[in-house]
């Protein structure tokens, strides 16, 4: 019999983005297992199932008691939201995952907020993008700000992940004015959404001098337009180029 461990992304958290191989992969589960907030997200819909949660900082034991579970010869769901291998489980799994030899590690893609944030506020990353995650927790603040500065001299759009928290109220505007001063015009369209797919839905497009006095949180992803980028009817659009060959 196969030890299977599915890594799960679920998108947004309401149940119509959830794929249809999400949906697969949850009904072949015998466990669900991940972060308190995403396992009480699709435990309602199986109410008959066991789960294993832990709290956030927790990430790597969740992924050893997943693989453990699985090479004991249950199948298991570790859920994520989004996409899991954005900024999510997959890529500690399969750091683990040699250790557990016979388990079988599926991932299964979801709709990350880059994506789902970018359809509410209309085309923002139509054309070459970065994402960006603000948060100093695993990554120093040095490396964030280097590639913000590395984005801006590429022109890039940007998404902003982890724009700001209870200890980081103040990182949005600390990335802005970093943009600010190399080069990025302050009448860059820009755009956010909070609560994608949630209760309490927000989408605004802004330019960036106007973000920069912007206090968002952690449920919050943050769109920087390229030099490009147009605001038309409250929405932003990065164009690709076709009307410059095709005509628009």
């Amino acid at each position: 019999m196969a030890k299977r461990l599915y890594v799960v992304g679920l998108g947004p958290g309401d149940q119509k983005y959830f794929t249809a191989q999400a949906r697969a992969a949850l009904e072949d589960a015998q466990v669900l297992c991940g972060y308190t907030v995403y396992v009480e997200l699709v435990k309602g819909l199986y109410p008959d199932k066991d789960s294993y949660t832990t709290p956030m900082t927790k990430e790597i034991d969740r992924c050893r008691w997943a693989l453990e579970t699985a090479d004991s010869g249950k199948t298991v769901a570790l859920v994520c939201s989004g996409d899991a291998g954005v900024y999510g489980m997959a890529g500690p799994v399969f750091q683990l995952a040699p250790q557990w030899p016979d388990v079988e590690v599926e991932v299964v893609p979801g709709v990350t907020s880059a994506l789902s944030g970018a359809a509410l506020l209309g085309a923002p990353i139509g054309h070459d993008f970065c994402v960006i995650s603000l948060s100093d927790l695993l990554t120093p603040w040095e490396a964030i700000e280097n590639r913000l500065r590395c984005a801006a001299a590429g022109d890039f759009s940007m998404v902003i992940y982890n724009p700001a928290s209870h200890k980081r109220p103040d990182y949005l505007q600390r990335a802005c004015d970093i943009l600010l001063s190399a080069g990025v015009s302050p009448e860059t369209v820009c755009g956010y959404v909070r609560n994608t797919g949630r209760e309490g839905e927000e989408a605004r497009v802004l330019p960036l001098g106007e973000l920069r006095d912007t206090q968002l949180d952690m449920f919050s992803t943050v769109f920087i337009g390229s030099s490009t980028t147009l605001a038309e009817g409250g929405r932003m659009i990065t164009p690709r180029g076709y009307e410059k060959k095709q005509g628009l």
